[in-house]
């Protein structure tokens, strides 16, 4: 037996073959059933349960006085075989005869939700994570920290092995495009200065290839003031952040395509696509499932259908981008079906309408918009989709970005209300050929992806195409339709680092303003260099099933980026303000 004030064993320990031992458990309370002479307790650890038998004695009586559900106890008994075995716990044919009875830690009678019900999701999330130390305590929401850890673990265990080297870059840094806004912190050492939090070591992972490390690797805390979503946790996340010294894109996949699918083998019964994994350039992912990050255990794809409708008179398409996408077995759809397909792309896709039209047994275009669809159009369609009896065609009409954006959305929920989605499997696609720059929203040119990455062709391609023409190094790994990965083969030569930020906007004094760092660096002699960062919270969720990274994280921020528990963002005191000469200036 272990020397231990509280308990001698785990809850999940005993057996029969413990029968008549004398032993000590300490846990939770999780269930109290009076029957009168006997009251019996089912107690909880981290571990599991075990039944425990209280007689109706004087002395256990006055012990019991202040038990109640979700209090800690202390219970001191002899190991007896259980009556009645409960054989879907591990201690079920055991229960342990109370003879003394600790109250360790009290708990109010009135808990604000209750522990273990269900389905913890019922309980409106802000309360949840008001109380997340109660919530926590769900066998459920517990587990996923438990396997978060073990996931983690398992990350570290194969970057190890691959003779990855472990090193931890500053929280405290400098500003830096990355895509998002930073959050900053006042020095109070410097007046007027501000460090900002890392939205990625990615400076510092680059710096360190140019100290001479071969490959790094740490479970870096990043920080984006974004706004929140079902998939991104607001304010902050963990990345497995990962740089190669002279490496090549190949060399980063051939490294991805081994700790990813080991991390998701280890950690899930689910089928696996296994490695070398699809590429697809990310212009024809957008042409044909609408996103750069596609779920391909949907089989549904999207067709380019503008050409067939350049003459049209309906005005629904006249002028218009024209997606369309093929629905097989259709005929027992109810007209039902269709409008509410229509209602979903409006009120959830800011889609102006969804067009359709079904093929009857006699091959004829029926329902929705088939008088408006010529002989000509039939021909071109039928060309085109290679449509059939039985088929139903969505058509969504709008510019080209929207017409995209529109019709991806359109081919997820189609493949949801259809039951298409492949069930338990994950499967992997990476996204390459990134455009390197874009327009912003005012016109201007402005990075895409990071600004750190190596434009395919170089100073050539630089000096010579059109910005909006150029690709990068740069890809995503995606799993089941969320990007888990991003990475670039990164730019190491300081001529193009210059001209690269110079078509973006920015001067050489700019950038040596703003990544001095790097700017000097790459005048010592940078090896070429590539990684990549898998991003573990998300990575995790699909890993636990769930729908929502707020599940698998210990203590998240709410969907307004609040931390409901710790009461934060809050405000802070005049003195405070003063420390770091600061003046609030709130309407």
């Amino acid at each position: 037996m272990r020397e231990n004030e509280y308990r001698t064993h785990n809850c999940n320990e005993l057996r029969l073959s413990d029968v008549g031992k004398e032993i000590r458990l300490a846990g939770w309370v999780q269930k109290i059933r009076n029957l009168g002479k006997m009251t019996f307790i089912d107690l909880r650890d981290e571990f599991g349960i075990t039944q425990i038998i209280i007689s109706d004695d004087e002395k256990l009586k006055d012990q019991m006085a202040d038990v109640t559900t979700e209090c800690t106890i202390s219970v001191s008994g002899k190991v007896a075989e259980r009556s009645n075995k409960n054989l879907d716990i591990a201690t079920g044919e055991i229960e342990i005869i109370a003879e003394e009875i600790r109250v360790l830690g009290k708990c109010k009678n009135v808990l604000p939700f209750e522990i273990n019900q269900k389905d913890p999701q019922e309980v409106r999330e802000d309360l949840r994570l008001e109380y997340r130390f109660l919530d926590l305590r769900n066998d459920k929401i517990h587990k996923n920290i438990l396997d978060r850890s073990r996931i983690i673990k398992t990350m570290r265990d194969e970057m190890d092995r691959l003779g990855f080297t472990e090193i931890q870059t500053p929280i405290l840094a400098n500003s830096s495009p990355e895509g998002a806004r930073d959050f900053l912190v006042p020095s109070r050492l410097h007046p007027g200065e501000f460090y900002a939090l890392p939205q990625a070591p990615q400076q510092f992972k680059q710096l360190l290839m140019v100290s001479g490390f071969n490959k790094y690797y740490q479970i870096a805390p990043c920080f984006r003031d974004e706004d929140p979503r079902a998939d991104r946790s607001p304010g902050e996340f963990y990345q497995l952040d990962l740089e190669m010294s002279f490496a090549t894109q190949e060399d980063v996949f051939a490294v991805l395509e081994e700790v990813i699918p080991n991390v998701f083998k280890k950690n899930s019964d689910w089928k696996i696509t296994e490695a070398p994994f699809v590429r697809i350039p990310y212009k024809e992912a957008m042409e044909k499932y609408g996103t750069d990050k596609p779920d391909l255990r949907n089989p549904l794809y999207i067709v380019d259908v503008t050409e067939v409708f350049k003459n049209t008179e309906f005005n629904a398409f006249k002028g218009k981008t024209v997606k369309a996408i093929v629905t097989h077995n259709m005929e027992e759809k109810p007209r039902k079906f269709f409008d509410q397909m229509s209602e979903y792309a409006v009120s959830e896709l800011d889609a102006k309408g969804l067009a359709w039209v079904k093929i009857d047994q006699n091959n004829e275009l029926t329902g929705g918009i088939s008088k408006f669809i010529t002989e000509e159009n039939r021909k071109e369609l039928d060309k085109k989709l290679e449509i059939s009896k039985n088929d139903a065609v969505f058509f969504v009409a709008d510019e080209f970005e929207k017409a995209q954006k529109i019709s991806g959305g359109v081919r997820d929920e189609l493949g949801r209300r259809l039951e298409l989605i492949e069930k338990e499997i994950y499967k992997f696609c990476w996204i390459v050929d990134f455009p390197m720059y874009e327009l912003s929203d005012e016109g201007t040119i402005d990075f895409n992806h990071n600004p750190f990455s190596m434009p395919q062709g170089g100073m050539e391609a630089l000096e010579t195409k059109d910005p909006l023409d150029i690709y990068a190094y740069q890809y995503d790994l995606v799993c089941n339709g969320y990007e888990i990965c991003s990475g670039a083969v990164r730019n190491h030569d300081q001529e193009i680092m210059i001209k690269a930020f110079e078509i973006a906007g920015y001067t050489e004094e700019d950038v040596k303003g703003r990544f001095g760092a790097l700017y000097n660096a790459f005048s010592y002699g940078t090896p070429p260099h590539a990684g990549a960062a898998p991003g573990i919270d998300r990575i995790i969720m699909l890993l636990q099933k769930e729908d929502n990274i707020r599940e698998v994280i210990a203590f998240p921020k709410n969907k307004k980026a609040r931390d409901v528990l710790m009461r934060a963002p809050s405000k802070v005191s005049e003195q405070q303000l003063k420390d770091v000469h600061i003046k609030l200036d709130v309407k």
